[in-house]
């Protein structure tokens, strides 16, 4: 098997009402070896903090290391309508954080995205403040441009940055923010490895509704190509493009979001497959980039708090 190290739990499915199946599926991770838990304030409304807090009560504090992401505003009914990341307001997203969690202190905290009215400057010193009194241990940072990590990486040393990657989103590849993470002793999360559900096989099952977006006829073709690859190796198509990333990005680590026991021993599986750099070129041949049609996170933007589209 891979180093399960690679692999981190993402929580944002975690909520009350699966409590019971979100807590065994924490504690089965930790159980395997997988140490990054990955949250957010405004996952479940707080509810994924609140879950946490069941799960890894009686955890010795030291076996896992918490990733915590702020700053989104929900709307009550459902959805976003904006972003928080004023460094005035930093240590209240952080103080409720904590509160829910039940922890003095949290591993990793980041700002869910990026303003672009708010200095990435005046942000990082802020979190850095944080560092200081102990509150938090390191600071990480989500979905930037390569420019502003770098501008970010001289104010204090960033941890992680948290990045959209998958066999159908490979932008990363080109935009040179993996060049600026090497450089500067950053770690690179991945999340989205499955495209937010295009790669499985019961996305095969849409390829006839004509649906527009990542789910169009042409991508389910794509991806059928893909099984026939998979099958060639006796796997899935989900454990084929996890493994993909894998063996692309050797230092790459890998957000896995699940609430299911059973789906996350899928993704511990994955690293157990080993592909040479034909096998890349055979899946980037059956998947290329370039012929994607849709995406599978809109390409949000913030100015002054106020979400638009770019």
């Amino acid at each position: 098997m891979g180093d399960i190290k690679r692999l981190g739990l993402g929580c944002m499915g975690m909520n009350l009402s699966n409590k019971d199946r979100s807590v065994e599926t924490i504690h089965y991770a930790l159980e395997q070896g997988i140490t990054l838990l990955n949250t957010g304030e405004f996952y479940g409304g707080g509810e994924s903090e609140m879950v946490l807090r069941e799960a890894l009560a009686g955890v010795p504090r030291d076996s896992y290391f918490l990733s915590v992401k702020f700053g989104v505003l929900p709307k009550p009914g459902g959805g976003i309508y904006g972003l928080d990341v004023k460094p005035f307001n930093v240590k209240a997203h952080l103080a409720y954080s904590m509160h829910r969690l039940g922890l003095d202190y949290i591993d990793l905290y980041q700002p869910a995205r990026m303003d672009e009215t708010v200095p990435v400057e005046e942000l990082v010193g802020a979190l850095e403040e944080c560092v200081k009194e102990g509150y938090i241990g390191n600071i990480g940072l989500t979905q930037l441009p390569a420019k502003t990590l770098e501008r970010a990486a001289k104010v204090h040393p960033i941890h992680t940055v948290e990045l959209e990657y998958s066999l159908a989103e490979r932008r990363i590849e080109t935009n040179g923010i993996l060049e600026v993470a090497a450089d500067n002793h950053i770690d690179v999360l991945a999340f989205g490895v499955l495209s937010h559900g295009l790669f499985t096989e019961r996305a095969m099952g849409n390829a006839a509704s004509g649906r527009p977006g990542l789910f169009s006829p042409d991508n389910i073709s794509m991806v059928s190509a893909l099984k026939a690859i998979a099958d060639e190796r006796n796997t899935t198509i989900e454990k084929l493009v996890q493994a993909y990333v894998c063996a692309k990005h050797p230092n790459m680590r890998i957000l896995i979001g699940t609430t299911s026991r059973r789906h996350l021993q899928d993704s511990i599986d994955a690293l157990s497959l080993e592909l040479t750099a034909d096998d890349i070129q055979k899946i980037e041949n059956a998947f290329p980039a370039d012929k994607v049609q849709g995406i599978g996170m809109r390409d949000f933007v913030f100015r002054d708090g106020r979400m638009g589209l770019k």
